[in-house]
């Protein structure tokens, strides 16, 4: 019993560590502060905050404009690494974060394992096509994470900037100008040239807005709604390195805490085409996460692998059918016109009828 408790213990402490850029909510009004969260760690918590010297680029792209916010402007909360900026004016805004690469020596079951549960699973039938599951590793690895947030209602090309990263997400539409139930392509690029063949993941959670509404005299109400959408049809593990400064590789399941209020679904795996495309079909309402891990044999000296990895989020707004309650409306009062007119012409003809009897 107290070794399973100790082992237990030990998956807790053994965390992954995905990479990515939030905002509770991703659409905000112009010239407004906002924080904007970097998370190291899964998508629902971040277990450790990232050093400023390791951030190779920051940007945020907006009005054809690419702005580098100064380190000044960064600060830490509860394992979260914050970036404070104003919004300037509407338009789909992009933002990205890359950071320099560093080095971890594997064990070869610990990389063997860390390729099964992340997903790394062309790497994973390479060694055993070669028989090299017993060999160590040497992996030099990167990350470089993209989110797009919608500011007001004009909508601008922004959100499909190349920020120049070696692996980055670009949608082919914009996501804000999406409705939930259509499809979004994607190209994955890596060196700027469509990376083929590649295994990409994708998530979502329900997303919590309020909205507020102001009557008629000038007083305020607000309410929340929250968006549920379906699960995803095939499962997939989040991982990565315990801690930033560890000297060992763990894993473990992305899972969200059994108290958490958040609604999350199971991850949906894709293939890039020869386009370096793939397509999510039939988006839902709430925040979509995507990743994926490019992990390559190297030959430089003292390295076995370098990988890289990419992540980018967006929203996709809950949609609200007013026109076809409208429609609807307009149909029963159409309706409703029909049959009064239809009655009134019995009406009619009947005392015609009846004054044409007693003429006769």
């Amino acid at each position: 019993m107290k070794k399973a408790f100790l082992l237990s213990a030990l998956a807790l402490l053994l965390c992954s560590h995905d990479m990515y850029l939030k905002l509770s909510t991703y659409f905000l009004p112009p010239d407004t502060e906002v924080e904007l969260q970097l998370f190291n760690g899964t998508f629902q918590q971040s277990d450790n905050v990232i050093d400023r010297s390791r951030m190779q680029d920051v940007s945020l792209v907006g009005r054809g404009e690419r702005l580098h916010p100064d380190t000044a402007q960064w600060s830490e909360e509860e394992g979260a690494t914050l970036l404070s900026f104003r919004t300037g004016a509407a338009g789909t805004w992009l933002a990205g974060v890359s950071t320099r690469p560093r080095r971890i020596e594997l064990a070869a079951e610990d990389f063997n394992d860390y390729l099964e549960h992340d997903g790394v699973l062309d790497m994973l039938k390479a060694r055993r096509d070669k028989g090299v599951l017993d060999q160590d590793a040497v992996e030099k690895y990167a990350k470089h994470v993209k989110a797009i947030f919608q500011v007001g209602e004009e909508r601008t090309d922004d959100w499909q900037a190349e920020l120049g990263y070696p692996i980055e997400f670009i949608p082919l539409q914009n996501p804000y100008g999406l409705r939930e139930g259509e499809a979004l392509k994607v190209k994955l690029l890596w060196q700027g040239e469509p990376l083929a063949g590649q295994l990409v993941y994708a998530n979502s959670v329900a997303a919590t807005h309020t909205h507020e509404h102001t009557q008629a005299d000038g007083t305020t109400h607000s309410h929340t709604h929250e968006h549920t959408h379906a699960d995803g049809s095939t499962h997939s593990h989040a991982h990565e390195h315990a801690t930033e400064d560890s000297s060992r590789h763990t894993h473990s399941h992305d899972a969200v805490p059994a108290d958490s209020s958040v609604h999350q679904h199971e991850a949906t795996s894709f293939r890039t085409d020869e386009r370096g495309v793939f397509t999510l079909p039939a988006l839902s309402a709430g925040i979509w996460y995507l990743r994926t891990i490019y992990l390559v044999e190297s030959g430089a000296p003292g390295l076995t692998h370098e990988s890289n990895w990419a992540t980018l989020t967006f929203e996709i707004p809950h949609t609200h059918e007013p026109a076809a309650d409208a429609e609807s409306a307009l149909g029963s009062e159409s309706s409703y016109v029909l049959w009064a007119g239809l009655l009134l012409l019995i009406v009619g003809l009947g005392v015609y009828e009846y004054f044409r009897r007693r003429a006769s």
